[in-house]
């Protein structure tokens, strides 16, 4: 029978409709199906979701897309959340948001090949043992860290490398330094047509090359500025660790990072160049090793975060009396400064001043970088502090506050299980048994 054409038409709008109707019901289904697939539902024993806070007993965490969903009490059934959800049983670990280590060199270790490994590794060997390194320290349950001085495009290639998930590694803010000419974070301890050779591009002299060279690391990719306020203990010169860069020349580093949306981290030991990283600005003080009632008025003024690197400190006091690499300059002040750091960051401690974790990892070892726990402990700081310092304070100090630090909803899945509770043991922290990032399951024992 032959159809009029109002009935052509309602018939034609009918299968439309139909068609509609079925491709929003498949798209639906194969939305459920995507997020069920990457459903991931955590049963912890003892859930530290926020550090600071008191930890929780028996909960429950969904993960979708390597985000968290939600924090329950209870174990709730894996039924809930689809066929596909995956359980992951950790109901008798002790689970946390993943450390943070705000100071750490990925692209090297100390050690006597240091000056034999400079004129022959290649570029392309240096960027590829600095992913052996990331890995190591992901693997001890770090799945953020501040990379506060390397060479620039092997670091930069790395972060998008683990970016983009081409490599295992933690999440990389990538710093560059500025310093100003034969201080630390330049060149030396080589011969001159070295030096030439492996001079950084920014280092500068004067407020005005400071401020270009500034804008030029940004414009190539710097997360974060690094500057040397002070002499360092491994710079290979007998000059000392008291302020080497000037007062106009910081202020012009700092204003200029801060009006390109970059913060300013300062390797700093000597009181005098501490303070006056701190008044030019700087958004936290690596070691600061000499830090006086003036520099703690500072800090607190200004809100900045001491890095203290006590393992750093460690570590060279004991290559300085058991090995004979180093040069008679930095042995001798490695067993001085080395020496007094530690009784300086309790000082710092008890004064309120904010601490974010870091360990200047490359100085010691990589994937030992909880030992900064177990010295900052020994110090007098609480365990309670000392994780806070790792996660929240570290994510305040990247400003991610709102991505990590904490298990809470909307934040990424970075999440670390062991086997002992660190507030009661905080050398615990040195066996991680499961490692998650964005989702991502690394290491499960």
């Amino acid at each position: 029978m032959l159809l009029t054409q109002n009935e052509s038409l309602e018939s034609l709008m009918s299968i439309f409709r139909l068609s509609v109707v079925t491709s929003f019901f498949f798209a639906a289904n194969l939305c459920a199906t995507s997020a069920h697939a990457n459903t991931k539902v955590i049963h912890a024993g003892e859930l530290l979701a926020i550090p600071g806070e008191k930890p929780q007993q028996k909960q429950t965490v969904v993960i979708e897309n390597g985000k968290i969903v939600s924090v329950s009490a209870g174990f709730l059934p894996i039924t809930r959340f689809g066929e596909d959800a995956q359980l992951i049983d950790l109901s008798t670990r002790f689970v946390m948001p993943g450390l943070m280590d705000m100071h750490v060199h990925l692209q090297g270790e100390l050690g006597p090949d240091n000056k034999k490994e400079l004129v022959e590794m290649s570029d392309a060997d240096v960027a590829m043992r600095s992913v052996h390194f990331a890995n190591k320290t992901l693997m001890a349950g770090f799945t953020t860290v501040r990379d506060v001085g390397s060479q620039s495009e092997q670091m930069y290639a790395l972060r998008k490398g683990v970016e983009n998930g081409w490599v295992d590694g933690p999440r990389i803010i990538a710093g560059a330094g500025v310093t100003i000419t034969g201080g630390h974070l330049d060149v030396d301890g080589m011969s001159p047509d070295l030096l030439t050779i492996k001079t950084p591009p920014t280092v500068c002299d004067g407020a005005i090359e400071c401020r270009k060279k500034t804008r030029y690391a940004i414009k190539y990719g710097a997360d974060l500025i690094k500057v040397a306020s002070t002499g360092g203990v491994l710079s290979d010169t007998t000059t000392s660790t008291g302020q080497q860069m000037q007062d106009d020349e910081l202020k012009a580093v700092v204003d200029t990072a801060h009006g390109l949306g970059r913060k300013v981290a300062s390797h700093a030991h000597a009181a005098q160049g501490i303070n006056a990283a701190l008044r030019a600005g700087v958004d936290s003080i690596e070691h600061g090793s000499y830090t006086d009632d003036e520099g703690i008025k500072l800090f607190k003024e200004t809100g900045a975060y001491l890095v203290p690197t006590l393992l750093a400190g460690h570590t060279v006091v004991g290559l300085a009396k058991n090995s004979d690499f180093m040069s008679a300059p930095i042995k001798s002040k490695a067993i001085r400064v080395g020496g007094d750091m530690l009784n300086n960051f309790t000082k710092a401690y008890k004064a309120g001043v904010n601490i974010a974790f870091g360990t200047d990892s490359g100085v010691s070892k990589h994937g030992i970088n909880a030992k900064e726990a177990v010295l900052m402990h020994q110090a007098g700081m609480t365990p309670a502090d000392i994780l806070k310092s790792a996660t929240v304070n570290a994510a305040d100090l990247i400003d991610m506050s709102q991505r990590l630090g904490t298990i809470e909803p909307g934040k990424f899945a970075d999440i670390i299980a062991l086997d002992t509770s660190p507030l009661s043991d905080i050398s615990a922290l040195m066996d991680v048994d499961f490692v998650m990032k964005e989702g991502t399951i690394f290491k499960h024992q």
